[in-house]
């Protein structure tokens, strides 16, 4: 097993990193609409149910973020994204907190030399920051129409190239994450 002491003794960079999947798809996500007084409100909906999963991880001390996008969500495609996160990381390490999803628990998953895994406990998504940006993105995807899951992607696309590195932080600096970092650093 990686020691984390080995890690940091050999000077290696060693990054928090938070883990999840969420879902997109055609179908509208509503929300609120603003409109003059008297007027009530109508939002065009699309029913369609074609979807697709954005993994992504969340580094909460520094906002830096990565993303990748796949059809489903099962071992293989979780076993994609931590090879790709992987050569991602380049020399560095991290330390990816993950659920105890069957896809993220398998044994058939192979963990990159790079990537030490931290599961949280079960059934307690609000643990983990990178639900709420999950929340931020899916917010800014309210009463917008796709023709196509492409069309989908690219929106998303668009609003993680304009994501600041501020406003990750913002939605998943918790702070008992960033205390437990700061005494980790400072031991």
């Amino acid at each position: 097993m990686r020691s984390l002491e080995k890690l940091l003794a050999q000077g290696k960079r060693v990054h928090y990193l938070c883990q999840d999947e969420t879902r997109v798809g055609l179908k509208t996500l509503t929300g609120k609409v603003i409109t003059a007084a008297g007027v009530k409100p109508t939002v065009e909906v699309k029913w369609e149910r074609e979807n697709f999963w954005i993994y992504g991880a969340i580094e909460p001390l520094t906002g830096k973020h990565f993303q990748h996008e796949y059809p489903k969500l099962n071992g293989d495609y979780f076993q994609q994204f931590l090879d790709w996160l992987s050569q991602q990381l380049g020399s560095d390490y991290a330390i990816l907190q993950i659920d105890q999803a069957a896809a993220h628990t398998s044994s058939a998953i192979c963990w990159p030399e790079n990537i030490i895994p931290l599961l949280q406990p079960l059934h307690s998504p609000e643990l983990n920051p990178i639900e709420r940006l999950w929340q931020f993105l899916k917010k800014s995807l309210h009463n917008e129409l796709f023709s196509s899951l492409q069309a989908l992607s690219d929106r998303i696309q668009e609003i993680f190239n304009q994501l600041t590195f501020e406003q990750v932080m913002s939605v998943s600096s918790y702070n008992f994450i960033l205390e437990a970092l700061f005494y980790a650093a400072s031991s």
